[in-house]
């Protein structure tokens, strides 16, 4: 091999193992939105409901890796952020048939604008608010920050509120003391929407699990090669080599849980999302000299499938990706046909996984099913969509599979997705080629969401009632699982 060629590789290796290093969740995944957490888009989901299989569940996360103890200020959305819901019902590729628009307003509650603390409570104690119990009213005291946000759906020119009243946002889960009973005051957090869903906001356990630190490492994983035995891939309630580096830290999630009949009048019909966040174009300056934002909304973030920005589009076009549209994906072509990956992992462990005509990851992740993976044309687009078969029944949280579709369920991703699929052990193995025949059993070691709080939850970290993400970590009781710990694989 020439030798500039070999230093080019390793460059470009290590240029893209440390833009990969939130991995399978786009945590962090391009240099501008890095900088921008409250549009940052770390995971999206769509899937059938199991609580109601007559309805679907979106999911949007942002906010990545919040400490639960960092106070005072903690974490909230965006007034001028607009996250969105993008669907396409109609197979055309275009996600602009329906959109759920998700609208933030942030007060500041007498007398906490006087006080050096968005939130206080404590029972018993007079001069002080009794503990949050409550998003509203006399139990609300002691919430001096609120949030309320809007539902908006889009069809076309059309719009409609679906709220069917004053909706909250849950606060981060600061303490015991604070907030008595958290779980109660997520469940009051959950609306009923006037065509016949729900919808939460608030912050949650961040389910998304992986060993970030080894990854980051210039896969540096724990295992080398990073194989898993025939028993270690078939079991979802042990970790066997690495380590869940994203225990013990929460995010912000967006959920809505439509009726499938507001979809699509096909109850077997495949339909694409992609989440979105926008910010308005230009600030305007008002006759008193200050200034508002306003104008054209422009898009930060996008996400579909987990792991595209991370691990295919180049270090050098990431930004830009997150401004495009799904459809005109046809402009990143290159990085699916030729996927650095795959050439990455033959450097760092002696394969030969294929490198290039990879028209298998066209087909997997911009095309619907029948579709032509050799083309990018009108009728026949090249667009980066999470795809759904509404047709496909649910499956029960305690007999879910972590593969997915890779194991027999076919009712996880790559069909939609699910808060507990484990996308970066697939991932890795559809790069290595998955789908052109058998591959290894690749993973990073880790298998279930480890250390996640609260009830409502299976042996394997799944939570199995609507918002479909578990409690949270509360600020004062956090604890992160780290190696070599209790419960922890060692950290060499």
């Amino acid at each position: 091999m020439p030798r500039a060629f070999t230093r080019t590789c390793l460059s470009l290796a290590l240029t893209l193992a440390v833009a990969a290093g939130a991995q399978a969740a786009s945590h962090r995944e391009a240099p501008l939105i890095a900088l921008d957490p409250a549009a940052d888009i770390t995971d999206v989901y769509a899937f059938r409901s199991w609580e109601d299989p007559s309805k679907v569940v979106f999911i949007l996360n942002v906010i990545p890796g919040q400490e639960p103890s960092s106070g005072p200020n903690y974490f909230n959305f965006d007034d001028q952020v607009v996250y969105d819901i993008n669907l396409d019902v109609d197979r055309d590729g275009e996600a602009d048939d329906i959109v759920y628009r998700f609208r933030f307003k942030t007060e500041l509650r007498p007398p906490f604008n006087d006080l050096p603390v968005a939130y206080a409570g404590v029972d018993g104690v007079p001069g002080l608010p009794p503990a949050i119990r409550g998003l509203d009213g006399p139990d609300a005291t002691g919430l001096g920050l609120r949030q309320t946000y809007t539902v908006t759906e889009i069809r076309g020119s059309k719009q409609r509120d679906l709220g069917a009243g004053l909706q909250v946002a849950v606060p981060s889960n600061i303490g015991p003391r604070t907030i008595a009973d958290y779980e109660d005051l997520a469940d009051r957090g959950v609306y009923p929407l006037n065509n016949g869903g729900r919808t939460f906001a608030g912050q949650r356990d961040e389910t998304f699990y992986i060993d970030l630190g080894a990854t980051f490492d210039t896969l540096n994983f724990r295992a080398n090669p990073p194989i898993l035995s025939a028993a270690q891939d078939a079991d979802d309630r042990a970790n066997p080599f690495g380590n869940d580096m994203f225990s013990g830290f929460n995010i912000n999630t967006i959920a809505i849980e439509v009726p499938i009949a507001e979809l699509a009048n096909d109850p077997n019909a495949v339909i694409g999302m992609y989440a979105s966040t926008s910010r308005p174009r230009v600030k305007v300056l008002t006759e008193n000299g200050t200034s508002r934002t306003g104008g054209n909304l422009v898009q930060v973030a996008r996400m579909g499938n987990p792991l595209v920005n991370e691990l295919i589009i180049g270090t050098g076009q990431k930004d830009r990706w997150n401004a495009t549209d799904p459809e005109d994906e046809a402009q990143f072509l290159n990085f699916y046909l030729n996927p650095r990956l795959a050439a990455i992992i033959n450097l760092a462990f002696g394969t030969q996984f294929p490198t290039s005509g990879r028209t298998d990851l066209v087909a997997a992740l911009l095309k619907y099913p029948g579709q032509d993976p050799n083309a990018c044309k009108k009728g026949d687009l090249c667009s980066e969509l999470l795809r759904l078969n509404l047709g496909v029944a649910p499956t029960q949280p305690e007999s879910q599979k972590r593969l997915g579709g890779l194991a027999g369920d076919a009712a996880g991703f790559p069909n939609g997705r699910r808060p507990n699929d484990d996308v970066t052990d697939i991932a890795l193995r559809v790069v290595a080629g998955a789908l052109l025949g058998p591959v290894p059993n690749l993973g990073d070691g880790v298998n279930f969401n480890i250390g996640a709080p609260g009830s409502n939850l299976t042996a394997n970290g799944i939570y199995a009632v609507f918002p479909f993400l578990p409690t949270p970590h509360d600020g004062r009781n956090r604890r992160h699982i780290d190696c070599g710990e209790n419960g922890a694989n060692p950290c060499s």
